[in-house]
């Protein structure tokens, strides 16, 4: 990514919020929810942080930098841990939308 505008980095926020709480949400129906707890925390986590970087970026806050850098953050850890269950659709998808957002909040911290 070259130049990232506020509204393409709000965008992909939105979705990777939308896919961390999927990812919540179909975690609590799997068999071993126990093994899922980690990444059912950090979707709930990264969704939050997705959602609150998406409104300080629509609210022009003076802290979208910091904001953002945290969001990419949160996103790394959630989409590693993710990861570590991509034998579940839910979680593959999830995974990538978090390292896409990630990159995204990355290019806005710059």
């Amino acid at each position: 990514m070259v130049s990232m505008t506020y509204e393409e980095c709000v965008q992909e926020c939105l979705r990777c919020m939308e896919q961390c709480n999927r990812c919540f949400d179909d975690c609590l129906k799997e068999d071993d929810v126990k093994m899922m707890a980690d990444c059912i925390r950090l979707d709930r986590e990264c969704a939050d942080m997705c959602a609150f970087a998406a409104k300080a970026m629509q609210s022009n806050s003076p802290f979208v930098k910091e904001i953002c850098a945290l969001c990419a953050k949160i996103c790394r850890a959630c989409g590693d841990e993710c990861a570590k269950h991509e034998h579940h659709q839910h979680c593959k998808d999830c995974a990538d939308a978090c390292y896409r957002c990630a990159e995204a909040c990355e290019q806005m911290a710059k």
